[in-house]
């Protein structure tokens, strides 16, 4: 069963105007209803971490399981560069604009990846940094931009790499960025950058869990064992956090195992009438040729059958996946049609996207494990 994203009353884009509203800040609202209210609030993001992967595991993980059971919702797709948008920013996909893994931005005869800030495939080299600003691409303020203008020290703990990315620029801007080189680095930065000021917002992102999940798998031993080492994270931070603090620990999505592959690149029917194929295997953007997206919706449902939703983008819409408006300049990178997976099913490229089509572990679509994502509080 899909699941609705639960934009203005549970979802990832909620969570830090809510606990703005806790730190004092004019003009935001507790929208889930957290009633966190402290001087000091860290944000830890486990990437990967799906609120029902982490129920049906909770020997592993027995301090977050220990903490309150809360579960917010994803944005659609249920992928890294949207929940962080979304997170970053506090307003849904339709709003913020970044609506996939690979992305179709009008202008580039190729996909624009936004973790990389870079076009995909094959050809000429472009600067987007310069080609496509950051800032411009994606100009509401952010949370953490909120935050400081009342006074408040921000920081981003996270690795170097995300430092000045395009990302980073476009929805994460606002805070001292702290990189991490280690565990020991990671929990002392998060708990020095608590200290700053009089008040203080950290969000700390940790993302070996996902990566782990993607390459052996999220029912793996190796998976299971990386949870433990999350959960232990966790617990020293808490265990190490300043007087009038909050630990949120959430994610930016869960993640199946594939268990069958549909090769784009090898099924000639696919292709007919597809000028771009953007998103991910979970959650695929087809962008048609002028005049077939009757045609080729019907081809893709016929061929792919009962385990994927081929939905037109006029219905994406109005089903609210990508928040409840969507600015006409952002449906724009929407595709004319989105592939949903229901079952443990991709849509692979094993030519265009060799090592994407190798992993074990996706996600993207809407469905409960790929959606829920845990939220849970912690207080000295």
């Amino acid at each position: 069963m899909f699941i609705t994203p639960h934009y203005g009353t549970g979802s990832l884009a909620d969570l830090f105007p809510s606990l703005l509203a806790g730190l004092g800040v004019p003009g935001e609202v507790d929208r889930l209803g957290l009633d966190v209210v402290a001087d000091r609030i860290c944000v830890l993001l486990i990437d990967g971490l799906g609120a029902d992967a982490l129920a049906a595991n909770s020997d592993a993980a027995p301090f977050l399981s220990a903490l309150t059971q809360r579960t917010l919702t994803a944005g659609f797709p249920s992928t890294t560069s949207v929940s962080l948008s979304s997170l970053g920013v506090g307003v849904p996909p339709g709003e913020h604009g970044f609506t996939g893994y690979l992305m179709h931005v009008p202008g580039y005869g190729r996909l624009v990846n936004p973790l990389t800030w870079r076009l995909h495939g094959a050809g000429p080299k472009i600067d987007l940094l310069h080609d496509l600003v950051p800032e411009q691409f994606q100009p509401s303020t952010t949370v953490f931009e909120r935050a400081a203008a009342d006074g408040i020290a921000v920081a981003q703990v996270a690795p170097n790499l995300q430092a000045g990315s395009g990302l980073t620029r476009a929805v994460l801007r606002g805070s001292e960025f702290r990189p991490y080189f280690s565990v020991g680095d990671f929990v002392d930065g998060v708990v020095t950058a608590l200290r700053a000021g009089p008040r203080s917002l950290v969000y700390a992102y940790h993302g070996n869990l996902d990566t782990t999940g993607h390459v052996r798998g999220p029912s793996s031993d190796a998976w299971l064992l990386e949870l433990a080492h999350v959960d232990r994270l966790a617990a020293t931070i808490a265990e190490h956090l300043p007087s009038d603090t909050a630990l949120v620990v959430t994610a930016d999505h869960g993640m199946v195992e594939l268990a069958d592959r549909v090769d784009y690149d090898k099924t000639e029917v696919l292709r007919e009438g597809v000028r771009l194929l953007g998103g991910e295997p979970r959650a695929r953007h087809v962008f048609t040729v002028d005049g077939a997206t009757n045609d080729v919706a019907a081809i893709w449902q016929e061929s792919l059958g009962a385990d994927f939703d081929v939905v037109p983008r006029a219905e994406t819409i109005d089903r609210g996946w990508f928040g409840p408006t969507v600015a006409p300049h952002i449906a724009e990178r929407i595709g004319d049609l989105v592939v949903a997976a229901r079952g443990l099913c991709g849509v692979v490229r094993t030519g265009a996207e060799p090592l994407e089509s190798m992993l074990i572990g996706h996600h993207g679509s809407l469905t409960s494990a790929e959606m829920n994502v845990p939220l849970r509080i912690f207080r000295p």
